[in-house]
């Protein structure tokens, strides 16, 4: 049924210029990606994709092949659901992008003249199955998606943008769905900004779109975190939309209706990139003058500090003691803490600085109290 009709709508489809980057944007240009977390019939697919288009939405996506956790839970109505989604670009004029997970959806896909794909955290994480979907897509050009792994590991998503670019396919963007915990978080998965912002970093000409519907995992939070991804200067934002989230086959808590998206999207703060006004930027300047010099007294403040706690290192040695001293380390934290919230500064900020400077004196002492010596005092 896919393949006879496959012809049709491809002569049809003209959604994107194969001419220029299909994630290239002017400056200021916001990248939508929206649809249902999954494809579930002609009408559902073709009325969503209907009411997102007042968003001004540059891609209509739809979940067609759902991995899914556990057995038994929806996994997407599969291939009869490809010509569905394509149809409703057509009548919309928007490309349409689905989730690949290996070879055989690839073929599928380019069949029936699926627009982008995206490789999903399940996917990303295994890289024999990105290889695969490399070697497939090899010579086509189609714009391909990557999600972050499910785990925080910056290095294996990098590895997969790789392998793609590798195959040729230069139009690539990575999303930014969130991170996996086994603690229960305010968030379904744990943003963890500093990831794809050092992404951001070591990739620049790389576009990155944030999952705001994965990483809250209900509506409750997507607001807040479209605009956090937005203050950081992300290209664009994926948001899942359903015409009726409450009759949703697959993640129901997390789609907005298509209403909901339009006023979301109304409310956000959209930043410049840069600064303009010389006025403003001279001020900034002189704060990060003033900056530049207090990271460096923290510097000389840190390096002192483990100067002290090599010391310590030293006397511990000699009377052949342990290095962690549990009660000192709760002392440490619980006053640092107040101390910490006295000067504003957050809890959680005050927690994982000490937590890493912890790290390092444990580390600074390891090497002197494992360190073989001739000496017979070995404070001396």
């Amino acid at each position: 049924m896919i393949y006879l009709c496959s012809t049709i709508i491809m002569e049809q489809s003209a959604a994107i210029d194969k001419n220029k980057p299909f994630f290239s944007r002017k400056k200021g240009d916001f990248f939508l990606v929206s649809g249902p977390c999954s494809v579930e019939s002609h009408q559902q697919i073709m009325d969503t994709a209907l009411g997102i288009s007042k968003s001004k939405v540059d891609l209509i996506r739809g979940g067609i092949w759902k991995p899914r956790t556990r057995p038994g839970a929806f996994e997407g109505i599969g291939s009869m659901g490809l010509p569905w989604l394509k149809e409703a670009g057509i009548a919309t004029g928007i490309p349409v992008a689905i989730e690949v997970a290996k070879a055989a959806h690839i073929e599928e896909c380019l069949k029936i003249g699926i627009d982008v794909i995206w490789i999903g955290a399940r996917t990303t994480v295994n890289p024999f199955l990105v290889q695969e979907i490399a070697d497939a897509i090899q010579g086509t050009g189609i714009p391909v998606m990557i999600k972050n792994p499910v785990n925080p590991d910056l290095e294996l998503w990098i590895g997969a943008i790789e392998r793609i670019a590798k195959a040729g396919t230069q139009d690539i963007a990575a999303i930014h769905r969130g991170f996996s915990s086994y603690e229960k978080l305010m968030y379904r998965n744990n943003p963890k900004w500093e990831i794809p912002v050092e992404l951001k970093r070591r990739l620049p000409d790389i576009p990155i779109i944030c999952d705001p519907s994965h990483i809250c995992g209900n509506t409750n939070w997507i607001s807040n975190v479209c605009q956090t991804a937005i203050d950081l200067n992300f290209d664009g934002l994926m948001i899942e939309s359903h015409m009726n989230p409450s009759c949703a086959l697959s993640d129901q808590k997390q789609q907005l209706t298509p209403d909901q998206l339009f006023s979301l999207l109304q409310n956000l703060i959209y930043r410049r990139p840069s600064i303009d006004d010389k006025n403003i930027l001279n001020h900034i300047e002189v704060l990060r003058d003033k900056i530049d010099q207090f990271d460096s007294d923290l510097l000389d403040i840190l390096a002192k500090r483990m100067e002290a706690a090599r010391s310590i290192g030293n006397y511990k040695k000699a009377i052949n003691t342990t290095i962690l001293q549990r009660m000192r380390w709760e002392e440490i934290l619980q006053s640092r803490t107040e101390i910490g919230s006295e000067k504003k500064l957050s809890e959680n900020f005050i927690f994982q600085l000490f937590e890493m400077i912890h790290q390092e004196a444990i580390h600074q002492q390891s090497s002197i109290m494992n360190q073989k010596s001739d000496s017979k005092n070995p404070i001396e």
